[in-house]
């Protein structure tokens, strides 16, 4: 099981980087441009959607209009979760491509 956190601010800092802070005091700058491929995630990589991003009030998640989100530990740690996300987004590429 791990840790429950929330995002209780988001700002966007430049296309497709966030500064996140969470309710534990920690605040990380995530860069997410190698990730944004899919379905659900490429929409993302449109920068005025992107920069849609908002904090929803219930879940304290980052989400956007189009129903993308991030699960907060994830972001929180992120530098533990980086490479399975960007390997996934490869996958998804190299299957678009095909």
């Amino acid at each position: 099981m791990h840790a429950i956190y929330r995002i209780v601010e988001v700002k966007v800092e430049r296309p497709f980087v966030l500064e996140v802070r969470f309710d534990d005091g920690v605040t990380r700058r995530i860069d997410l441009g190698a990730v944004l491929y899919g379905e659900l995630y490429g929409p993302l990589r449109d920068e005025s959607l992107f920069s849609q991003v908002t904090v929803d009030p219930e879940a304290a998640t980052l989400v956007w209009p189009n129903g993308a989100d991030f699960d907060p530990a994830i972001l929180h740690d992120w530098d533990d979760h980086k490479a399975a996300f960007v390997e996934q987004a490869r996958r998804w590429r190299e299957v678009r491509s095909a």
